[in-house]
């Protein structure tokens, strides 16, 4: 158990080490990318909405009521 052990420590030191690298590398990307690049970045996040068949009822019903009963064990209004 003491290798084990010993892996695991220098694995979860490796992700802290990683964590302050990759955020500083994240800060310096946001900050060098366009206007352009950003927009475009969005649109293509945003057109995912479109590609997904969204049903109509939804407008009306999301569900949330009947799910809220089932996590309180409760019988739905």
């Amino acid at each position: 158990m003491g290798l084990e052990s010993s892996a695991q420590r220098l694995w979860m030191r490796q992700w802290r080490d990683a964590g302050p690298a990759l955020a500083a590398v994240r800060r310096t990307e946001l900050m060098r990318i366009s206007n352009e690049q950003a927009l475009a970045a969005s649109e293509a996040l945003l057109s995912l909405v479109a590609a997904v068949n969204i049903n109509p009822r939804r407008l009306r019903w999301s569900g949330l009521v009947e799910q809220q009963a089932i996590f309180h064990c409760r019988p739905t209004p």
